[in-house]
C-alpha cells in the first residue's frame, strides 16, 4: 500500500468517529481514544527511526513525548516489529515513519494501525522530482543525507501535530520554522566542509548504497558494494570493480557503517592490498541509524556533523 494511503485510512476513521460511528479496532471493539492532549497531557508520538524522532521532538517541543522504535546500530531495511513494538505503536497518539519503503517489513502493521490512528510518512509530501529513482516507481529512501531535502519533511510533521492538537498549532509552526533555519545553516556547513576536499579525492566508498543524496547535494562521487537495501547481496564482481577503481585513482580511504556489517569493506581493503594499493578504513559513518542517545551523534545534526568531519579528515 502506498504511504499516502495510510493518511486516507485515518481520514475515514476520523470521519466515522465524528459522525458517531466510532473507529473499530482489530478485535472488533471500538478503538480506545488515545489522544493525550484531550486530558492536558503531551501527545505520545512513536517514530520508527531516530532521525524521524528528531524531527518530531523539534517540532513538538514541550507538547509531545517522543520515542523511536529503532535504536543505534539497527538496520531499518531488515527490521521487523515485535509484539512489544506493536503494543507501543497502539498506545501512541501519532505514528511517524520515514517512508519510501525504508521500513519495508512494517507495511502490514502500519496498514492495520492506520484504521485507528494517524500514521504518517514524513517523506510523503516530497516532490518526486527531488527524489532519486532506483527503478520503476521505487525511490531511494535515504533522503536525510541531503540536509535541505530532509528539512522539507518538516511541514508534514507540523501538519500532523496541528491536526491532532489545534490548540498548539502556532507553536508547532514556530518550532518547525526555527528548526528549518538551523538545518539551512547545517546544509551550508556540510557544503563548505566537503568542498575543502580536493576534487580528485572526493570519492566516498561505503558498504551499502545509502549516500547518493549526500553525493548529489555536496558534490562528492559515491560508490558502494551493496545496493540501496542491505537485503541485497554483495557481488564479488562489484568488490573487484571497486578494488580496481580505488587502486587506479589512488583513493586512500573507505568507510564502514554503524548499522551494516564490516565484512565486505574489509574484503575491499584486502583486495586493494593484494594489488599493492594501501587503503585504510577512514572511519565509521552513521547511515541508517544515529548514534547513542545522549551523545552528539544521537541527534540528527550531530550525526551529520560526525559523518562530514569523518569523511573530510580521511579524504583530504
Amino acid at each position: 500500500m502506498p504511504d499516502s494511503k495510510y493518511r486516507s485510512l485515518w481520514a475515514v476513521a476520523l470521519l466515522a468517529a465524528t459522525t458517531g460511528c466510532g473507529a473499530i479496532g482489530q478485535s472488533g471493539e471500538p478503538a480506545a481514544a488515545t489522544q493525550s492532549n484531550a486530558v492536558g497531557q503531551p501527545l505520545k508520538i512513536v517514530a520508527t527511526t531516530a532521525m524521524v524522532a528528531d524531527l518530531a521532538q523539534h517540532v513538538g517541543g514541550e507538547h509531545v513525548t517522543v520515542s523511536a522504535l529503532m535504536g543505534e546500530g539497527v538496520d531499518p531495511h531488515l527490521y521487523k516489529a515485535t509484539s512489544g513494538d506493536v503494543a507501543r505503536l497502539s498506545r501512541a497518539d501519532l505514528i511517524l515513519y520515514s517512508g519510501l519503503h525504508l521500513e519495508g517489513k512494517m507495511g502490514e502493521v502500519f496498514e492495520r494501525l492506520a484504521r485507528r490512528k494517524p500514521v504518517v510518512a514524513v517523506t510523503d509530501d516530497l516532490s518526486r522530482d527531488r527524489l532519486l529513482r532506483v527503478g520503476g516507481e521505487q525511490y531511494d529512501p535515504h533522503v536525510w543525507f541531503d540536509v535541505s531535502l530532509w528539512g522539507s519533511t518538516l511541514p508534514a510533521v507540523e501538519r500532523a501535530l496541528a491536526e491532532l492538537d489545534p490548540a498548539h498549532a502556532t507553536d508547532y509552526r514556530s518550532n518547525a520554522e526555527r528548526y528549518q533555519a538551523e538545518l539551512a545553516k547545517l546544509d551550508e556547513e556540510c557544503r563548505a566542509q566537503i568542498a575543502s576536499i580536493p576534487e580528485s579525492r572526493r570519492v566516498l566508498v561505503t558498504a551499502h548504497d545509502a549516500f547518493h543524496y549526500f553525493g548529489r547535494a555536496y558534490d562528492i562521487e559515491v560508490q558502494a558494494i551493496q545496493g540501496i537495501s542491505t537485503q541485497s547481496e554483495a557481488a564479488i564482481s562489484k568488490i573487484n570493480e571497486l578494488v580496481e577503481l580505488l587502486s587506479d585513482r589512488g583513493i586512500k580511504a573507505v568507510f564502514v557503517e554503524t548499522s551494516v556489517s564490516e565484512r565486505n569493506i574489509r574484503a575491499l581493503v584486502e583486495g586493494c592490498a593484494a594489488r599493492g594499493h594501501r587503503v585504510e578504513i577512514g572511519g565509521q559513518l552513521y547511515s541508517d541509524a544515529m548514534g547513542p542517545s545522549g551523545t552528539p551523534e544521537g541527534t540528527y545534526a550531530g550525526m551529520v556533523r560526525h559523518n562530514v568531519e569523518t569523511i573530510r579528515r580521511a579524504l583530504q
